[in-house]
């Protein structure tokens, strides 16, 4: 079992208040008749162990969680950063959530990186489907 607490009744939303396409994801999350549980990176510290989770659910390398043109990304680590193991990658996330590429959205058992906010009312269609 995983540490992260999934139910078919609760959304949960990792991202960061402080970028417009977190904001927006969010308000598509609260439009929907499911609980939600907002995670904001900005303020909210996940752990390794979350993070590793999170990337396993998504399918993807943890350093595909990471936005390495964000500023905060080059100005710590360098254009030509020299990150190569897994651990690496997580130090990044646990020091500067800021540089997670896009928010995540975790419902039930599917879990999907939300590129543009408006994705979020067809995720929520395809779980009203089932």
């Amino acid at each position: 079992m995983g540490t992260i607490a999934t139910d078919n009744r609760e959304i949960n939303l990792y991202y960061n208040a402080e970028t417009n396409k977190g904001m927006q994801t969010l308000a598509y999350v609260q439009s929907s008749q499911n609980k939600v549980l907002a995670i904001d990176l900005s303020k909210t510290k996940v752990t390794g162990t979350q993070w590793t989770e999170l990337a396993e659910r998504l399918g993807k390398p943890i350093k595909e969680l990471i936005n390495t043109e964000h500023p905060d990304f080059i100005n710590d680590y360098g254009k030509t950063h020299n990150l190569k193991s897994e651990e690496d990658w997580l130090k990044v996330l646990e020091n500067n959530p800021k540089v997670v590429t896009q928010p995540i959205l975790v419902h039930g058992e599917k879990s999907v990186q939300i590129d543009t906010p408006s994705e979020v009312l067809v995720f929520l269609e395809e779980e009203d489907q089932h």
